[in-house]
């Protein structure tokens, strides 16, 4: 999981070695958070207009996650 967010966020922003990615314990309700963080200057490209990009990643994210029965959450920072 943590390298298929890694492998979308390498596709929308330009200064790829800033992608950084930290994945925390299972929460009480079995849910996986996934923070995701990324240089300043490509933070709209994650972003997108009116939040779009980032709600199709936290979409894709989450398909990923029930193919494998979890429960993910992306957070952008």
């Amino acid at each position: 999981m943590k390298e298929l967010l890694i492998g979308i966020a390498q596709g929308l922003v330009e200064d790829k070695t800033a992608i950084t990615v930290t994945q925390d314990e299972p929460n009480e309700e079995g849910i996986i958070v996934f923070h995701l963080s990324v240089a300043p200057d490509d933070m709209g490209r994650i972003i997108g207009k009116q939040g779009r990009i980032a709600k199709s990643i936290r979409t894709i994210m989450r398909a990923a996650a029930s193919r494998n029965e979890q429960k993910v959450m992306v957070e952008i920072e």
